[in-house]
C-alpha cells in the first residue's frame, strides 16, 4: 500500500442558516476576511489563503446525532499568535466552549452560530512530541491559560485578525463506525494511524503529523448522515502536492473499486459515513 505523504488540508465547506450572520461571526470572532462573495456563497480566509466556503441555506437547523463535522481546526504559526487570538476572543461576546493541552498542541474551542465546531491551535515543535510504547502521546489536559497569555508580556495589541499564515491544520469528523473509517482512511487513502482514544475515536495523518483527521463516534455508533435540512459539512478538501500525486492517488482508488467523480477543481469521493472529500492538487 502506498502511504499518503506531503498532503495538506485545504478548505472546508459549510451550509449556514443565515449567511450575513455567519460572515459577521467569522470576521469578528476568529478574524477571518471575506475573500470572495457571489450570491449566496462566501469564501473566507486570511490574506494568504482560502479556509472556509459558506453556502446559505435559509432556515437550516443544527445537526445533532448525525455524521459530519465535529470541528475544523485552524493552525496558527506560533504560541504568541494563539495567545493573541485568545485575548481577542475574550473581548467578544462569543463564548468559548473549551481549552485543551493535547501534548502535541495547545487549543481553544468555540462554535459558530449554526453549531459548527471550531478549534484554533498551535503545534509544539515535533522534537517535543512523545512516543511512549511507540505510539504518539495525545492528551486532553487542562490548558495553562495564564502561561499562554504570558507570551504577550502585557503588551498592547492592535488585533487585525488571524495571522496571514494560519491554515487548515486538521478536520475532526463524526463517523458511523470506527473500523470502517479506519479501513477507508488508512487502507484505501493511505494515512497512518497515529492514535486511538478509547474505542470511540481514532486519529490519522500523513507525513508524520499528529493528525490530519480525527474520526469519532461520539454522535452515536451507526449515526446516519445529516439530512438536507441541516446546517452541515458539505465537503472538506485534501490537497496533494501536484497533479502527478493527485492522479496517482485517483488511479489507486479506482483500482480498489472506490467511487471517484471528476469535479471542477479535482475529484470528489465519500467516506463510509458519507462525508464528502474534495481531492485537489496544490496550486
Amino acid at each position: 500500500m502506498t502511504r499518503m505523504t506531503q498532503m495538506q488540508m485545504g478548505r472546508a465547506a459549510l451550509s449556514v442558516a443565515d449567511l450575513a450572520r455567519s460572515i459577521d461571526f467569522y470576521t469578528r470572532a476568529p478574524g477571518l476576511q471575506v475573500r470572495e462573495r457571489a450570491g449566496e456563497t462566501a469564501v473566507l480566509g486570511t490574506r494568504e489563503r482560502d479556509l472556509l466556503v459558506l453556502h446559505a441555506q435559509p432556515g437550516a437547523r443544527r445537526a445533532r446525532g448525525v455524521t459530519g463535522l465535529y470541528h475544523f481546526a485552524l493552525l496558527v504559526p506560533s504560541r504568541r499568535e494563539l495567545a493573541r487570538t485568545l485575548r481577542h476572543l475574550a473581548t467578544t461576546s462569543y463564548p468559548l466552549t473549551g481549552f485543551a493541552d493535547h501534548a502535541v498542541s495547545e487549543a481553544i474551542y468555540l462554535s459558530d452560530p449554526d453549531g459548527h465546531g471550531i478549534e484554533i491551535y498551535r503545534d509544539r515543535p515535533r522534537a517535543e512530541w512523545a512516543y511512549p510504547h511507540g505510539r504518539l502521546k495525545l492528551t486532553t489536559d487542562p490548558l495553562d491559560v495564564d502561561s499562554l497569555l504570558g507570551e504577550l508580556d502585557g503588551a498592547e495589541d492592535d488585533w487585525r485578525g488571524l495571522h496571514p499564515a494560519t491554515r487548515m491544520g486538521h478536520v475532526h469528523l463524526h463517523v458511523a463506525h470506527i473500523p470502517a473509517a479506519e479501513q477507508f482512511y488508512v487502507d484505501q487513502l493511505g494515512f497512518a494511524l497515529t492514535a486511538r482514544y478509547g474505542s470511540g475515536a481514532s486519529f490519522v495523518a500523513a507525513d508524520g503529523y499528529h493528525h490530519h483527521l480525527g474520526l469519532n463516534t461520539w454522535a452515536g455508533v451507526g449515526a446516519p448522515p445529516p439530512g438536507p435540512e441541516m446546517a452541515r459539512l458539505l465537503w472538506y478538501e485534501m490537497q496533494l502536492p501536484d497533479e502527478a500525486a493527485l492522479e496517482g492517488l485517483i488511479g489507486r482508488l479506482r483500482e480498489s473499486g472506490t467511487a471517484v467523480a471528476a469535479a471542477p477543481h479535482g475529484y470528489t469521493l465519500h467516506d463510509p459515513a458519507h462525508n464528502q472529500i474534495l481531492l485537489s492538487a496544490a496550486a
